[in-house]
């Protein structure tokens, strides 16, 4: 252990847990490696997961000139000085607030702020990388000298694999992961996502803590373990992490008063004094347990929100209230549902079209109950969200991912389109979200073809990956897949007599060509629980857009 003691307070450090065995790491196989690192073969002993961390970090490929422990040794007196360390301003791309200790003695915590500036100075492209002290902090305790833990660090920054994702290092990366993240809250953690709703103003600003939780206020002892797997398995066990931490206050918390401008604050000492109620073995075990959708889908995920943000221009750090939008009472007004319901479903729809606001493209109470009208003010947006309200007073609807000219492909046939980010809701006489039958029930995709003007969506392929039939991803647009033309997807089908919405055995909701009647089938699509009443008539009808 001495050799790798030199920047550790061992006063301050759980030795219990500690081993002294002798343990060599012999495998290079990845699945093996995996489950090595799951399992903490390497947490018990310090000196060995310091030579597992040199052996994983030095196999990550790297810019062809990445500084290394000589460049340190050259720049440190430069550009430190005579300064105290403990004292040195640190640059803007990291927050002063979230420089953990871990367990540093007083020689660390200075060495933390000296490589900080080193590597600002070797890496000027970097202009936001709030979890870079974090990082710092924890390869300190596996690191002979500071040149050696600075190498580490830049080795991960400067790795060049485009599917190899490690540290965010702008603020356009760091906001996108904050929108996927939410993305996959919606999607995996919705228990937790609708108690955030309820209890903050803006959950959006909630989530963009999401890695603050890992890099900052989960104790030393949980980050190591985090960081193990990270090493190996790469960004996606951040989210993994992220969202169990999420899933395990919400059950510690849930049923216990909440107010709006302590949630943050609440989660943060939640993540803090995690030891009380949780260990790192179970942390890892509820995180693994999650079934996230494949590393390239979430790849793309992530471009598509960082897209969305480069179109409206939001590629440096600003206020938040300037990049997310909260539906704005004075300029929203529905027949159908009040402002707070329209918020409530823009923090059901993916985070990306989140940045917009809402446009009212269609109502019957002004267009009239024409089906061609319907299909001629909703051409050209995508997506559009769907609100009917029927006589007896039910609100319901439906977030349609796919413009609905693709209902032209299928010629005068009645063929299905549209993607798994679909969802249909209700909100009246209670609200219910209802998800698309694949991400709820993914052995369905594989049940046996229907018609042809049904096709079943039995199989999918992303561009240059392959995707199991119950992988389906439940976020991208159409442009993602290569279809094949009997296994598209089936949520929505127009057609100059009627609009379904709905798929898989029956259809969910049915509209006549006349837009004043409609009706619902139990079909287990949404659970067999039905939208509104069986047979409905129409009260109003809007189409809304997305306006940027």
């Amino acid at each position: 252990m001495d050799e790798y003691n030199r920047f550790v307070d061992w006063d301050k450090m759980d030795v219990t847990v500690q081993s002294q065995d002798a343990k060599e790491l012999t495998c290079t196989e990845f699945q093996e490696l995996k489950q090595l690192a799951r399992q903490g073969y390497w947490a018990k002993n310090h000196s060995l997961r310091a030579k597992v961390y040199h052996k994983l970090i030095s196999n990550i490929p790297c810019r062809t000139v990445t500084p290394d422990a000589n460049v340190y040794r050259d720049i440190v007196v430069k550009i430190v000085g005579k300064r105290n360390s403990s004292s040195l301003p640190l640059p803007e791309f990291v927050d002063n607030s979230l420089v953990p200790t871990y367990c540093l003695n007083a020689e660390g915590i200075g060495a933390v702020r000296k490589i900080i500036l080193c590597i600002a100075n070797q890496f000027p492209d970097i202009s936001f990388c709030p979890a870079l002290p974090s990082v710092i902090a924890l390869l300190l305790h596996y690191s002979k000298d500071e040149a050696e833990c600075f190498e580490q660090v830049c080795r991960i920054l400067a790795c060049n694999d485009p599917s190899k994702r490690l540290i965010d290092q702008t603020f356009l990366a760091f906001e996108s992961s904050c929108m996927t993240f939410g993305d996959l809250v919606n999607k995996y953690c919705q228990a937790a996502h609708k108690l955030m709703v309820a209890v903050s103003e803006d959950v959006l600003e909630v989530y963009s803590d999401w890695q603050r939780w890992l890099f900052g206020e989960l104790p030393m002892v949980y980050v190591a373990r985090v960081f193990d797997v990270f090493l190996v398995e790469g960004y996606k066990v951040l989210y993994r992490v992220a969202l169990a931490l999420l899933k395990f206050f919400h059950k510690v918390r849930a049923g216990q008063p909440m107010e709006s401008e302590s949630i943050q604050q609440d989660i943060r000492a939640f993540v803090r004094d995690i030891a009380k109620s949780v260990t790192p073995e179970r942390l890892l075990e509820k995180a693994f347990a999650i079934r996230l959708f494949s590393r390239k889908e979430i790849q793309l995920l992530q471009m598509a929100n960082e897209k969305a943000l480069q179109q409206k221009g939001i590629t440096v750090k600003q206020k938040r209230q300037n990049v997310h939008l909260a539906v704005h009472a004075e300029n929203f007004k529905s027949e159908i549902v009040s402002v707070k319901e329209m918020r409530d479903i823009w923090s059901w729809i993916p985070e990306r079209f989140a940045l917009c606001q809402p446009l009212l493209l269609f109502t019957t109470l002004e267009h009239g109950c024409s089906l061609s009208r319907f299909y001629s003010h909703s051409e050209g947006h995508e997506p559009t969200l769907l609100l009917i309200k029927t006589t007896a007073k039910e609100v319901c609807g439906a977030y349609l991912s796919t413009d609905w000219s693709e209902r032209r492909r299928g010629g005068n046939k009645l063929s299905f389109f549209g993607t798994g980010e679909c969802f249909v809701f209700r909100l009246q006489p209670e609200v219910e979200r209802y998800e698309w039958v694949i991400i709820k029930h993914p052995e369905l995709a594989t049940a046996g073809s229907e018609p042809e003007n049904h096709a079943s969506p039995a199989s999918s392929t992303l561009s240059s990956s392959s995707v199991p039939s119950d992988r389906l991803s439940p976020f991208l647009s159409a442009r993602h897949f290569n279809l094949p033309s009997k296994t598209a997807s089936m949520f929505m089908a127009g057609s100059s007599e009627c609009i379904i919405i709905g798929g898989g055995d029956g259809q969910a909701l049915y509209l006549d060509a006349d837009l004043n009647h409609g009706r619902t089938s139990h079909c287990n699509t949404f659970n067999n629980q039905p939208l509104c009443s069986e047979n409905f008539q129409i009260s109003v009808l809007e189409v809304w857009g997305f306006r940027d």
